[in-house]
């Protein structure tokens, strides 16, 4: 058994791009290896600053031979037929086989295939895959027409430690490399993987991704508690600096004093924003005057100059923070919110403070709900954007809440309103915390669904993968805050409103425009909007329950349990769709199927709905009137009939009062009269009225469960 290895050697790829790259390259060499039919043991990839690639252990030296036995016409089959297999299979007559069959005795052609050396899949398995790899952004370089991430400047190709001739962008495969671009930056020759990566290592480049994350972290840790502080744990960064550096060196800095009054929040961000550091906290969370940076090298002083390179760096950086900080405060935020007018929200919704008066008047009825305060609200809602006016956002557009929060408290508003202009973003994703207090959850409501109803009036839903505007998560946000906070809220009332609100605002603006002075005209107006149609909304509360199935999914709860309550509100009156009660029935449901009652109930709630709809289909009746009690035969009908009217009442009053388990109870009742009705009675008897009467009782039975689920659309 042999190996393959393979090194694609450019210019530096993003650190972001790097683990996409090396998950493409052992997915692409896993599929066309299993599609030539060359087992192997196992293939690792590997990528790093200025390479990537994968080696493949236990292949052999070809592709086995095959044989083929291809079944063609009869021996009696006219000549023509003949022809035709004997030019697909490329043979003549006299090369066939007959052999005899049950079906008579039919011509056989035996095919042969020397299978091919191994290197040459290879070729073509790496030529390629160069010339499809699907990075995020290439470029062309030179006179050449081939793309790639950054300029390619080697191609290690080996088979059993022999070159595999590959050529790309005019660069021919070999067996060199090259180490870190400063310490060992000679040609190196390899033979094989082992070779390979040990001369590479000597050559100070690290291409497991792993290895270098896990020196980065110990070294930034154990510098951290050197220093009697914390590392301030960051996987996103550790990530990114470990594509950044072949041979990661942490080395500790210092951060001026003078910048520790700003906020610790404006500080982290730059840091890691611009320069890759990371920081470090006291034992309280406070953040302390030291920073690590981690160096691609290992320096003959110590790092001592490195340090002092990025200490300056820093404090310059560090310096226009603190500009803004200062600058920011000499004016209340409230000034801030008229600026907001110049800035777009969206080309057809209006600007930024369009939007923050659309959030105002949805409030009202939005903390009917969740009992916040009006005025707490209302001024939340009136600051919650006014920070993207500010130079420190306009610098740092991550902090955008989090300084209006800063500046807030700075002027004298309260904690609630200053917390709720920080938190009204949230929850940004599935792992992000939600807000609990009454004023920042109604404020961070407000603004995701008019985010979502503005956006589906103006038809740019989401399309498959595509959603540029984040309207998945803004639905996700939704929920999760209506969940999570235990808020019974009728969610198409309120999307209802919001839909309102659109309206009267643009409809206001419009004419605020017909009045404008001329040199006003070229300022920004809302478009007008036609689509004000209720299904629009409708369908949105369609979209809200796939999230929430992709969201209780993750929870344990199956899709088509929420799909069996949500069903049925749909058929009923989706303005009653009220997302915390929804799951408590879902919930129930889940328990109630997971019971042998359960499960019998489905089965004859199955049985019952196909038997009708299939005799509805033969004709024109249908068999939707009460049963005649006079037409029963046996006591199963009487006593299932009487059994349905009890369920009917005692269900719905359980729902009504949230009792949702107990009305999966009531339903349990109807078990044992359901199971005596189909083990006793025969629906297609001879007598026609029984058989309707009997029909309809069936009809009764799916009925009566549909007032709890919509069964239907229960899988299994």
């Amino acid at each position: 058994m042999a190996e393959f290895l393979l090194e694609l050697f450019s210019e530096e790829i993003p650190a972001r791009m790097q683990a996409d790259a090396a998950r493409h390259v052992k997915d692409f060499l896993t599929d066309m290896l299993t599609k030539n039919e060359l087992k192997f043991d196992e293939i690792r990839s590997f990528a790093a600053s200025r390479r990537i690639g994968a080696v493949v252990t236990g292949l052999p030296e070809s592709q086995a031979d095959l044989v083929e036995e291809r079944k063609g016409p009869s021996v009696n089959a006219p000549e023509q037929a003949l022809s035709g297999f004997l030019r697909s299979t490329g043979l003549k007559k006299e090369e066939l086989v007959e052999k005899d069959t049950p079906k008579g005795r039919f011509y056989f052609a035996v095919l042969s295939r020397k299978g091919r050396p191994t290197a040459e899949v290879l070729q073509e398995c790496v030529t390629e895959m160069m010339a499809t790899f699907p990075w995020q952004k290439s470029m062309r370089w030179n006179e050449h027409k081939e793309h790639w991430v950054r300029p390619l400047h080697a191609i290690v190709c080996l088979f059993d430690g022999k070159v595999v001739p590959v050529e790309f962008a005019g660069v021919k495969s070999g067996n060199k490399t090259y180490g870190h671009r400063f310490l060992a930056p000679a040609e190196i020759t390899v033979k094989n993987f082992d070779d390979y990566q040990k001369k590479l290592r000597a050559a100070y480049v690290l291409i497991d991704a792993e290895e270098r994350k896990k020196i980065i972290y110990d070294k930034a840790h154990e510098l951290a508690k050197a220093e009697g502080y914390k590392l301030l744990e960051d996987e996103g960064l550790l990530n990114e600096v470990a594509g950044l550096a072949e041979y990661p060196v942490p080395l500790t800095g210092s951060i001026d004093d003078r910048f520790m009054t700003v906020p610790q929040e404006v500080l982290i961000t730059s840091m890691r924003a611009n320069q890759k550091y990371f920081c470090m906290t006291d034992e309280n969370g406070k953040m302390a005057p030291r920073f690590i940076v981690v160096a691609n090298m290992a320096a003959a002083d110590g790092g001592k100059e490195i340090v002092a390179g990025n200490e300056r760096v820093l404090r310059a950086r560090l310096s226009d923070a603190e500009f803004f900080w200062n600058s920011d405060r000499k004016e209340k935020l409230e000034t801030k919110v008229e600026a907001l007018r110049n800035r777009v929200f969206h080309a057809k919704l209006g600007s930024v403070y369009d939007k923050v008066e659309r959030i105002r008047a949805l409030l009202p009825e939005i903390v009917r709900y969740t009992g916040a305060n009006p005025a707490d609200a209302d001024r939340a809602a009136l600051l919650c954007k006014a920070d993207l006016s500010t130079g420190m956002v306009g610098e740092f557009p991550e902090l955008q809440g989090v300084m209006g929060r800063y500046y807030a408290l700075h002027d004298g508003e309260n904690e609630t309103v200053a917390n709720a202009i920080a938190q009204h973003y949230s929850p940004l994703g599935p792992n992000d915390k939600c807000p609990t207090d009454p004023v920042a959850v109604s404020l961070a409501l407000a603004d995701k669904i008019d985010t979502l109803i503005g956006f589906w009036l103006i038809d740019l839903k989401p399309t498959g993968s595509k959603d540029p505007f984040a309207l998945r998560r803004a639905a996700l946000g939704v929920i999760r805050l209506i969940l999570e906070n235990g808020i019974n809220m009728p969610l198409l009332q309120i999307f209802n409103k919001s839909r309102m609100i659109y309206g009267e605002k643009i409809q206001a603006s419009i004419r605020e425009a017909i009045t404008m002075s001329e040199k006003k005209k070229n300022a920004h107006q809302p478009t007008i909007l036609t689509n004000w149609s209720a299904v629009q909304v409708e369908m949105l509360m369609g979209f809200i329950a796939e999230r929430l199935k992709v969201l209780m999914k993750d929870r344990g709860v199956r899709h088509d349990y929420i799909s069996a309550v949500y069903g049925l509100a749909q058929t009923q009156d989706l303005s009653a769709v009220d997302l915390k009660r929804m799951i408590a029935r879902v919930r129930a449901l889940a328990k109630f199927l997971d019971t042998e009652d359960g499960k019998d109930l489905l089965t004859a709630f199955k049985r019952a709905a196909n038997i009708v709809r299939i005799e509805e289909a033969k004709g024109d009746v249908l068999y939707r009137d009460t049963p005649d009690k006079t037409l029963f035969a046996q006591n199963e009908e009487g006593a299932l009939f009487d059994t349905l009217g009890k369920v009917v009442v005692n269900s719905s009053e359980k729902i009504a009062a949230d009792d949702f388990e107990g009305a999966m109870e009531v339903l349990a009742t109807l078990r044992r009269p359901v199971d005596a009705f189909f083990d006793n009675v025969t629906v297609n008897c001879s007598d026609g009225e029984r058989r309707a009467n009997r029909l309809r009782l069936l009809n009764a039975i799916v009925w009566a469960m549909g007032g709890v689920a919509d069964f239907s659309l229960i899988e299994g």
